[in-house]
């Protein structure tokens, strides 16, 4: 379906992602930090970038920004375990949805299959 990166310094958080998504049938790649996330971004583009907020060496918000002016069209979920006003700057710079830690995993879910949805979308137009 999907390829997804993942970037949250938490690996079990990651793997929980991970196997989250994988089930439904996306492809996903992870990162440990902002900085090796936009390491892979630059690299080979994905469909969609779930970051967390929190993070050394590059944190969420330096992600969303470094995406949001490469590549404005970019879908990005920002998730954080911290406070409410990181999710609500997030919002601010253009992130389709935010998620406080813990989340339920179906809305999460549902989250990233209507962001799929919509780049499945753009790429059918677009061969035509």
């Amino acid at each position: 379906m999907a390829r997804i990166l993942v970037i949250d310094d938490k690996k079990p958080i990651r793997n929980l992602l991970r196997q989250a998504l994988e089930q439904v049938g996306h492809e996903v790649i992870e990162a440990q930090n902002g900085q090796q996330g936009l390491q892979y971004y630059w690299l080979m583009p994905t469909d969609l970038v779930i970051t967390d907020l929190e993070m050394p060496e590059k944190d969420g918000l330096a992600v969303i920004r470094a995406l949001r002016r490469a590549f404005p069209q970019s879908k990005i979920i920002a998730i954080s375990g911290g406070d409410q006003a990181l999710l609500r700057t997030a919002e601010t710079l253009g992130v389709q949805h935010t998620f406080q830690k813990p989340f339920g995993i179906q809305e999460f879910l549902e989250a990233v299959h209507e962001l799929v949805q919509i780049q499945d979308k753009r790429a059918k137009i677009h061969s035509l």
